[in-house]
């Protein structure tokens, strides 16, 4: 393999290889630049300091693309026998049996990804290192799904459950998805299940579509929203995932998924593919989610306010 083939990455401790770094992974055109395989490998070890305390821990699903956007598209799950045995591994229960995820916990491992071509990177909302295990969560994410492609209306949801939360005793960060909409993440103690956390979502979202039943829908399928958004909250169970921050997502231009601060949900000059990774260190600098409490909080006092809210 000639140097044109290959080239070495410093990652902490270690030295990775990237393959061919020419690769043209997001093909440019239409307004959108075009970014090779080496260029996603600069990011996530760029973005590392950043974005490794959302990925510790958490069993990881893997969207690839071996041959750019263009190609065809996996999700991979199992760990292959040919990663490196320092990459961490989490086996996991499934029905029928156990999977094997890859975790993420150092930046070699990011770099590593980027050389698999491994484009976006969905995370648990549970920690296998953690006495709680895997059945515990330890964030809780309600995902905002415009009809369209309107940021207005996912600014204006935001607000709403926002205040919602407040009211229930809980903080919420907001983070752009890359794609369309925003998520809303409430960090949690990890001593409720799962069931008991997408119960709670359900509950919350539910009272938020009540009042604003014009705007707001909890509806799964698609036909019966018309043009409300919809609030999600399916991501909130066992072996589900959630884009993690910081990720960057399989669209042309490379959009990044970027943690906001509250003043910058109301940016009119922000929407859902603000950053990508031409700049989205650049935001993670600014430490936005300074202000979210280092210690999740307990459903508890939550789900009392919210029956009396819902009484």
């Amino acid at each position: 393999m000639t140097e044109a083939d290959a080239r070495s990455v410093r990652a902490g401790r270690r030295t990775v290889p990237v393959r061919r770094p020419g690769k043209v992974l997001f093909p440019g055109g239409a307004g959108a630049a075009e970014y090779t395989k080496g260029d996603l490998a600069d990011y996530y070890r760029s973005v590392a300091p950043y974005m490794l305390p959302h990925l510790r821990g958490r069993p990881l699903m893997l969207e690839r693309y071996p041959d750019g956007l263009d190609g065809q598209r996996f999700m991979q799950k199992n760990v292959p026998e040919h990663y490196p045995d320092w990459i961490t591994r989490a086996e996991v229960p499934k029905e029928g049996g156990t999977v094997t995820h890859a975790v993420c916990d150092d930046t070699a491992t990011l770099v590593h990804l980027a050389d698999q071509a491994c484009l976006t990177l969905h995370r648990w909302l549970s920690r296998t290192d953690r006495a709680a295990g895997p059945d515990h969560p330890d964030r809780l994410v309600f995902d905002l799904d415009p009809p369209g492609d309107s940021f207005a209306r996912v600014r204006e949801a935001a607000g709403w459950l926002r205040e919602l939360l407040e009211e229930l005793g809980l903080p919420a960060a907001a983070m752009t998805t890359g794609s369309r909409g925003l998520h809303l993440v409430v960090p949690l103690n990890a001593r409720h299940d799962f069931d008991e956390v997408r119960r709670f979502a359900h509950g919350v979202a539910r009272l938020a579509e009540c009042r604003h039943p014009d705007r707001l829908t909890t509806a799964t399928r698609k036909r019966d929203r018309g043009d409300r958004l919809y609030l999600d909250v399916q991501r909130n169970a066992y072996a589900q995932t959630a884009v993690a921050p910081y990720s960057v997502r399989s669209l042309p231009g490379a959009p990044v998924a970027v943690p906001l601060a509250w003043e910058q949900v109301d940016d009119p000059g922000i929407d859902a593919r603000h950053w990508t990774i031409a700049d989205a260190v650049d935001q993670a600098h600014t430490n936005p989610w300074a202000g979210l409490p280092g210690r999740g909080r307990s459903l508890e006092p939550a789900r009392r306010r919210l029956a009396a809210l819902d009484g």
